[in-house]
């Protein structure tokens, strides 16, 4: 190789980081997965606080008789202060997803799932098939070893023939 050859030549370049320093597409999947199951848990949580604050009577009572009409739910303290808990835990779960601990977390689980050798079809339908049959069997026995005992108990306490 000439000196030219070898001044042309540039090293690849690393892809562009993010300003949390990980690529956005890293962990993407896990990433996702985290958020929206968060989310579910937080919806969950909102909807039982709204119920639970619709037993209350002057937080149950619509504002101005105002009846949200998408959602056909009247606008009352109860729905204001749930549904704004619920808007500061999205911001909350959007901004601790994206802590540099967390996706590194998230980024690292996503890598360590793409490396496992999962299962074809027939392998889960045949270990599923085997652990059905054995849970049928075991509880065939234990029902039958509990009659045999009840059966026993009777005889011996009540003195049942």
């Amino acid at each position: 190789m000439s000196s030219t050859e070898t001044e042309t030549q540039t090293p690849p370049q690393a892809p562009e980081k993010g300003p949390q320093g990980y690529r956005e597409d890293q962990g993407r999947l896990a990433r996702m997965a985290a958020f929206w199951c968060l989310m579910l848990f937080l919806l969950f949580g909102c909807q039982s606080l709204y119920r639970g604050l619709q037993s209350v009577k002057g937080l149950a009572d619509p504002i101005g008789g105002v009846t949200l009409p998408v959602i056909d739910v009247d606008l009352s303290v109860a729905f204001l202060v749930a549904s704004i808990l619920f808007l500061v835990g999205v911001v909350a779960i959007r901004y601790w997803e994206r802590r540099p601990k967390m996706a590194d977390l998230l980024i690292d689980t996503e890598a360590e799932l793409k490396k496992v050798a999962w299962p074809a079809l027939q392998q889960v339908t045949s270990s599923s098939l085997v652990v059905i049959v054995c849970v049928v069997l075991l509880g065939g026995f234990m029902a039958l070893v509990d009659m045999l005992l009840a059966r026993i108990i009777r005889v011996i306490v009540l003195g049942d023939v």
